[in-house]
């Protein structure tokens, strides 16, 4: 007899048209030998849950429920945990979106692409491992998203993956992976970023798709395909993906391609980095791409991707703090859509960067292959705005999920000091008015709390290693809640100071995180919006002598 399992993999998927950022370093970029990969999950009015799915075996037949209409996908004989998006295995997969020819989606398939990754993540054993499956999947179940890309991590390698669709009453879909080289670094922001690849002589019988061992993997028909519907007529070595899937306007370049780009200048000598701003700029008849990806000056670490998650053009051409729409408060959030006119009707737009107020969550996966898997897996986790909160180490061997995570104490409607979500929301919109005022006590508690738990944890794991799976088990639980606890404990005290110490528009003097004494002062307007208002109200402020 056939079971039932109801499903609660959409959960995210009502985040399809969201936009997102996803960095990537192979293990010989990174400081320490590990395999990293990020996500901010990003659009406006929605929490993102740290989900977990428990390993289990399951009977033959069991069905998982997809949507409540009626739609259905076969369980797997034996699923693996899940934490987040990193299984036991610490195998991961984030993601962005990039929409591609809007034809080619079948609202047909079964599978959006948050399904699609939470199915993958239960069965893989490894990256290689994962695209086989998605690829499985997609055939056997159709595909209904828009084009996506998709890092698959390993604790040995990093892949990267483009997928779209066929159109309606067509399974499948049309797809490149390729391995990210051990000493580089990637990323993916919302636009299709592979062009050509190397290519194999024929499928693989027993896969059914195309591999190059080692270098990539892509469906059969990815070439022919684009030639039947029209979009590409060259030689098969001259073929691009994103030329013919993915094709770039400006709004990609400078929305998706320049939040790539400015990751690449974090980590590379800057004057080459900038050498491609035509490009973001629009000027694809002077540099028409930017790199898949370079090999960085220095080693990346952990708290590098951090920061890099919180960028905002700082110190760039696209500096977003340092004209008169910064405000007073020099502050690089906007709070105008993307696209806007100005009271002539001139169109105009403003600056997307990687950290962003819409972010649902944020994560830093981190996959060591010289730990056992429960301790090697780590995802540095929160909710909201990476610039705007501490990441906290949630490791992928844990059986439960800290109750702050969860998400049945982060209703959207429904404000919660129990909740990660609005906690973190409480104190950013209490920065967000006056960034340049109050971003120093906030950055003060995130410091404090990531230099806290980069200490810890070393002892902490080396514990752990000592112990056997099940009390590993509840060991790393225990220390990922009582880091969540220290979190949601700091981001409080943070809120209570920010109210106390820039009540009325003053500053009061603090320190360690507690007002001190002393007289408070004014802080001062930033000198670009000073200048501006000088600009548009001429001598009506200025003192006489």
């Amino acid at each position: 007899m056939k079971r039932l399992i109801l499903s609660a993999l959409l959960l995210c998927s009502a985040v399809a048209a969201f936009a997102c950022t996803n960095l990537i370093v192979g293990k010989k970029a990174s400081a320490d030998g590990s395999v990293m990969c990020t996500y901010n999950c990003d659009g406006f009015g929605f929490a993102s849950p740290l989900s977990y799915y428990a390993p289990g075996r399951h009977a033959p037949g069991e069905l998982i429920a997809l949507r409540g209409d009626g739609r259905f996908v076969a369980q797997a004989e034996y699923t693996y945990g899940v934490v987040g998006l990193m299984n036991e295995n610490q195998v991961s997969i984030v993601e962005t979106t990039w929409d591609g020819r809007e034809e080619l989606r079948n609202p047909e398939g079964y599978l959006d692409y948050f399904t699609l990754m939470r199915l993958t993540l239960q069965r893989a054993t490894s990256a290689r491992e994962a695209i086989a499956i998605m690829d499985a999947l997609i055939r056997e179940y159709g595909y209904n998203s828009t084009g996506e890309s998709f890092a698959v991590c390993d604790p040995e390698e990093a892949w990267i993956m483009e997928l779209i669709g066929k159109g309606p009453g067509r399974k499948g879909g049309v797809w490149v992976a390729l391995r990210v080289p051990d000493d580089a670094i990637c990323a993916y922001a919302n636009s299709s970023r592979i062009r050509q690849f190397p290519q194999a002589r024929r499928a693989d019988k027993k896969l059914g798709f195309c591999v190059v061992e080692g270098q990539s993997m892509y469906s059969a028909d990815v070439i022919s395909f684009a030639r039947e519907m029209g979009y590409y007529e060259g030689p098969d070595a001259a073929f691009s993906f994103r030329e013919a899937y993915g094709p770039l306007d400006f709004s990609a370049i400078r929305y998706c391609e320049a939040r790539v780009w400015s990751f690449f200048r974090h980590h590379y000598d800057t004057a080459v980095i900038d050498s491609y701003l035509p490009f973001i700029n629009g000027q694809t008849n002077v540099i028409d791409a930017l790199p898949l990806w370079i090999q960085p000056n220095a080693p990346v670490s952990v708290r590098d991707l951090m920061n890099d998650m919180r960028d905002h053009y700082e110190g760039t051409a696209l500096d977003m703090t340092t004209d008169v729409s910064a405000g007073p408060w020099a502050s690089p959030y906007r709070n105008q859509p993307v696209n806007f006119q100005d009271s002539e009707g001139t169109a105009m737009f403003r600056e997307r960067p990687i950290g962003c107020q819409q972010s649902g969550m944020t994560m830093v996966c981190q996959m060591r292959s010289w730990l056992p898997d429960a301790v090697g897996g780590v995802t540095y986790f929160n909710m909201d705005d990476a610039s705007m909160v501490a990441y906290v180490p949630v490791y992928c061997g844990i059986n439960r999920v800290p109750e702050p995570f969860r998400a049945e104490n982060n209703n959207i409607s429904e404000f919660s000091t129990e909740s990660a979500f609005w906690m973190n929301n409480f104190v950013a919109n209490m920065v967000y008015p006056r960034y340049s005022a109050m971003i120093g006590d906030l950055k003060e508690a995130q410091t404090e709390l990531e230099d806290y738990y980069a200490a810890d944890q070393p002892e902490v794991e080396e514990r752990a290693k000592a112990l056997t799976p099940a009390d590993r088990a509840d060991y790393l639980t225990r220390k990922t809640i009582e880091y969540t606890e220290r979190m949601m404990s700091r981001w409080d005290k943070l809120a209570r100071l920010l109210i106390v110490k820039h009540n009325d528009q003053i500053m009061r003097p603090s320190q360690g995180g507690a007002i001190a004494p002393g007289r408070h002062t004014s802080p001062a307007y930033a000198p670009a919006f000073i200048d501006a208002v000088h600009a548009q109200t001429g001598d009506r402020y200025v003192r006489p002598e």
